[in-house]
């Protein structure tokens, strides 16, 4: 953990344990419960957390939402990302522990790297880290940043953080410090850590094919969203060949008792049976769905009783062959 690896990032367990080319996973957002408003109880997240990674879950995801915006609406899992990541990687064994996405430009990039680092050492290489440039307008003051530079401190930030992984004892100058004479520790368990571009983070789709190692969307409508898995493809296509960059899609859900119960669209997601809902995984699979990260927010029924429907009668259909 003290020099850098050579160890390809695909072979990184997290990343094998979410992402096949042609396949799709299936993952949960923390907080793993239904609630109204921007409060979430946060209550036994541990033993939810366990019975996802027991029943096969790919991934856990947890939010970056440093302060309490009432007019958002959404205050992620409460706590702080990095702290709850190692909370939850003390807890759990196998299953990936995904960021959507941490906010790099209102955070130091060693901050970002020493952070990011220890807990993929101290999981045991589970961490897939989701970056975005930030969408919330009170962060920007509240941190001393201009919202208006945050597309080039996201690109600046993200390549402080990518080269003191890759590299020892790296002079380094950026607009908010200087590195000379000194280096970042850990390393991470392979040569870098997995990173997925949240949005667009005010970037172009073609430096997002060409720099990250896949891309983290928003739900749409199966056919709209081929449309978009297409293009990214495309992207990834022109700017690195036919190397596998997965694309990965959040998914809000009100599952039902009734297994038939036919999808009614809500808020980016849809209330439905889980036969409606396999039928949509499967077809959101067919255009090139990598991964899908499933919200239990709005739902009606307690988390317990739907992570056990998911991973009885959903999950077997989307689990990856050893």
């Amino acid at each position: 953990m003290f020099t850098p690896n050579s160890i390809p990032y695909q072979q990184q367990p997290g990343f094998q344990r979410t992402y096949r080319q042609g396949r799709l996973t299936l993952g949960l957002f923390f907080p793993l419960e239904a609630f109204a408003g921007d409060t979430p109880s946060m209550l036994d997240q541990a033993s939810l957390a366990q019975r996802a990674d027991k029943l096969g879950f790919s991934a856990l995801w947890f939010r970056d939402v440093p302060l309490r915006d009432p007019s958002f609406g959404d205050s992620g899992q409460v706590f702080d990302p990095w702290v709850y990541l190692g909370y939850m990687a003390a807890h759990t064994r196998s299953i990936a522990l995904g960021t959507a996405s941490i906010i790099l430009p209102i955070r130091n990039p060693l901050h970002t790297a020493k952070a990011a680092t220890s807990v993929d050492q101290l999981s045991g290489g589970r961490l897939l880290l989701g970056v975005a440039s930030g969408d919330r307008p009170v962060e920007f003051p509240a941190f001393g940043v201009d919202p208006e530079q945050r597309d080039s401190l996201f690109r600046e930030y993200l390549q402080v953080f990518r080269e003191v992984q890759r590299s020892s004892f790296v002079p380094l100058t950026w607009s908010g410090g200087t590195l000379e004479g000194a280096d970042l520790i850990p390393k991470p368990t392979t040569a870098e850590i997995p990173f997925f571009v949240t949005g667009h983070s005010r970037q172009t789709l073609d430096w997002i094919a060409r720099y990250s190692h896949g891309w983290i969307s928003y739900p749409r409508a199966p056919k709209t969203q081929q449309l978009i898995v297409e293009s990214w493809r495309a992207a990834v296509r022109t700017e690195c060949g036919e190397l596998f960059k997965p694309f990965t899609q959040s998914l809000y859900i009100d599952l039902t008792d009734n297994p038939q119960t036919p999808p009614r669209p809500i808020h980016l997601g849809y209330q439905l049976g889980r036969y409606h809902l396999i039928s949509l995984l499967e077809s959101l699979q067919e255009i090139g769905v990598n991964h899908v990260i499933v919200n239990l927010k709005y739902g009606q029924r307690p988390a317990s009783e739907v992570i056990e429907e998911l991973g009885q009668f959903v999950l077997p259909n989307f689990v990856l062959s050893t």
